[in-house]
């Protein structure tokens, strides 16, 4: 069907005027009281054509008879080749695309256990997700270049360096991808590089991996090393000794400050922390899980899942692919009263470990292993 079939009169109007061949017979298609002119030439031609209507006038016969000349409307040109236009999404379509156009798929696998490898893997989940304020040298490979960790820098930036030079890596950030290893190895990687008063304000997780990256922090750290931690009860460390807070640093100070949690670090891993009316002792185990929930449910069956007199187990979550069993602690006790029960509880949860070789669990030990297993969390 052409396009103009349909249309009223005053749209034909409006159509621009153009020139037009002369009367040919009118076909029978032509809609009733109107007269169709020839077509000059062939439509799908590279001359064009015009076509047009007239109105049939009471005395105007299909002989042409008549003495009624009615006024000429405006002809509809078509262009050459009409039949060709680009109408519609079919023909938007260019055909398939070439190889030279196609953008290379890039996968980028998740990575369950990003700190895999390392020695100071349970410390760097701490630091990652719970502790406050505590900074750790990092010893990279093949290098002597200082750069410090942080828990949180100013304003959550992923690395910045001091006016004194000092470089910092922030390890609580705003924006992650799907290896946190890799985020943090490229912020090392920039901050080695970055001049005084440098922020990187978010890590680089957009660019696409390549084969031959070595940009992870397995790649770039002593993984033998682990990490000395320094606790902090403020933020004050984010600036030279000499140095004041001034505009949104001071802001993003006081904030920080007002967020910190009393805590203590009772060894590798291992947290004691005051959140308001309650203390907790979390624990970052290197363990598999299915193993240490093996031997979590043999000392809970035996009644030694605990850290003595106001202290008892409350559940457990996964971060970064390890398991972080966690004790709720009576809130009176100050941090070093439970350092002793903390190692106690850590001799037995080895002998424990050690027990699974020779002696998988019995029924009752099972049945402790379900009831810890429903205690479980993912927060990453």
């Amino acid at each position: 069907m052409p396009f103009f079939a349909g249309l009223t009169a005053a749209a034909l109007a409006l159509l621009p005027a153009t020139a037009f061949a002369g009367e040919a017979p009118v076909e029978e298609s032509a809609p009733a009281g109107w007269l169709m002119a020839g077509v000059a030439g062939s439509r799908g031609g590279g001359a064009g054509g015009v076509l047009m209507l007239r109105p049939r006038g009471p005395d105007r016969t299909r002989e042409g008879r008549g003495s009624y000349e009615p006024p000429v409307l405006p002809a509809i040109a078509f262009p050459p080749s009409f039949e060709e236009a680009d109408v519609g999404k079919g023909s938007r379509k260019k055909g398939p695309k070439t190889t030279s156009d196609r953008k290379p798929k890039v996968r980028d696998v998740f990575v369950g256990q990003p700190f895999e490898g390392l020695a100071a893997e349970a410390e760097l989940i701490a630091l990652r997700e719970f502790v406050p304020s505590a900074t750790a040298s990092l010893k990279l490979a093949g290098s002597d270049e200082k750069v410090t960790l942080g828990t949180v820098l100013p304003m959550a930036a992923a690395a910045f360096v001091r006016s004194d030079g000092e470089r910092y890596l922030g390890m609580q950030v705003q924006t992650r991808s799907s290896d946190i290893s890799r985020d943090l190895g490229r912020a090392l990687q920039w901050v080695l590089d970055a001049k005084e008063g440098d922020v990187l304000s978010v890590p680089d997780t957009t660019t696409p991996p390549t084969a031959d990256e070595k940009a992870r922090l397995q790649d770039l750290l002593d993984t033998s090393v682990e990490l000395d931690v320094t606790l902090f009860n403020d933020f004050a460390w984010w600036l030279p000794e000499d140095a004041d807070a001034s505009g949104d640093v001071a802001l993003s100070l006081e904030r920080a400050n007002a967020a910190i949690m009393p805590t203590e670090r009772l060894g590798a891993g291992a947290y004691w922390v005051l959140a308001g009316e309650k203390a907790h002792l979390r624990w970052v185990r290197p363990e598999p899980e299915n193993l240490l929930l093996q031997a979590l449910a043999r000392l809970s069956a035996a009644g030694e899942l605990n850290l003595g007199e106001g202290s008892r187990y409350a559940g457990s979550f996964r971060a970064h692919g390890l398991l972080v069993p966690v004790w709720d602690l009576d809130p009176e006790a100050h941090a070093r009263e439970w350092a002793d029960a903390k190692d106690q509880l850590g001799v037995r949860l080895e002998a424990a470990l050690k027990s699974l070789d020779t002696e998988p669990l019995n029924a009752t030990e099972r049945r402790s292993r379900d009831g810890l297993i429903g205690r479980q969390l993912t927060i990453r």
